[in-house]
Order: C-alpha cells, then structure tokens, then sequence
C-alpha cells in the first residue's frame, strides 16, 4: 500500500476536522500527519509525547480510520497478537527486528519531543540514554510481546519498513480502504 504525499505533514486545519470526524471527538496533541489512506484521508497521526497538560502519551503514533481500527481490532480478536508473541519467543530473528522496531520508536519519539519542547515519556530523573535497551517502555508491547496491533500498524504505516509485526498485520488486515473514504470531508476525492 502507498500513499502520497509520504513522510510527516503538518496538520491542516481540515485534517484534523477530519481526525475529529474519525475519532468522534476533538484530537489530541497532534503534531503531523504520519500517513495518509491511499483516499488522501489521515490514517495515522502523529502525537506530542506530551498532553498540554504535560500528561505522558506515549503512543507517537495513532490510528485513526475507523476502517483500518475495525480492521485491526478483527485481528486482535482473532488471536493474533497471542501468536505473534509466541513466534517472538521462538524465532531470534523476528525478536532482533522487533527490538530494533521498539529502539527506532523510541528515538523517533524523543525527537518528537525535543521538537515539542517537552520531556519524553520514561526518561525519568536520570534520563533515558542511561536506560538499559529494551527496558523503556514504546508501544504495542514493544520490545517483549504484542499488546496492540494498532500502535503497530500506524508504526509500519508512518515509518514504512520500520515494525516487522505492523507489517504483517497490515497484510492481514486488507484493503480497508476500498469503501471509499471513511469520513466524507469537504476535501475533493484524491486519484
């Protein structure tokens, strides 16, 4: 799946009306547009590591299409994070890939807070470089098991290339996005 324009984007203020529509309620501490639904809808954004209120939102990636969410959540309802996690125990090599996943997050993350002027999620007093690997805590379940295929999905779909079990369930989700656009904007349809 590809989409265009590729890489972060600057909300506009029709994007996150549109996110808004998504979610059914106003967004939160969105910084960019990680990735754009082939329609030309956000289906991903990215969020301050930070609420204004300085609350820890740790998730810098978010799904928001309600298409690619129900998608997912079959998924999840399906038992596949239970087999995921199993092959993560069993396979060294799906374990690395997925430790690098859980490291590049947590880079990307503190550069989104630097960029946010604000501290990053589990830095703590000492400060997260001095953190042991994998001990930080991403998202999905990142290093060590699978707890949400969403935060995985919007992962692979924002950093494509990135997350090895994002991947893989966006494989398995299909093609949400053949109903047309999720929400019907006052945006012109996309080729």
């Amino acid at each position: 799946m590809t989409a265009e324009p590729a890489g972060p984007q600057p909300p506009s203020a029709a994007d996150l009306a549109v996110v808004a529509g998504q979610l059914g309620r106003p967004p939160r501490a969105v910084t960019a547009i990680g990735h754009r639904c082939p329609c030309g809808l956000p289906d991903v954004v990215e969020t301050a590591p930070r609420l204004p209120d300085g609350t820890p939102f740790p998730t810098l990636y978010y799904l928001t299409c309600p298409r690619a969410t129900a998608a997912v959540s079959r998924l999840e309802a399906a038992g596949l994070m239970r087999e995921m996690t199993a092959r993560l125990t069993a396979d060294s090599g799906l374990r690395a890939s997925y430790l690098a996943a859980h490291l590049g997050y947590l880079e990307l993350r503190r550069a989104a807070a630097a960029r946010a002027g604000v501290r990053p999620p589990g830095d703590g007093a000492a400060g997260a470089a001095q953190a042991e690997p994998g001990s930080e805590v991403s998202a999905g379940g990142m290093p060590d098991r699978v707890k949400c295929l969403h935060a995985l999905v919007a992962h692979e779909l924002a950093v494509p290339g990135s997350n090895p079990l994002g991947k893989e369930a966006i494989a398995a989700a299909g093609r949400w996005w053949d109903g047309g656009r999720c929400v019907q904007p006052d945006l012109p349809e996309r080729d």
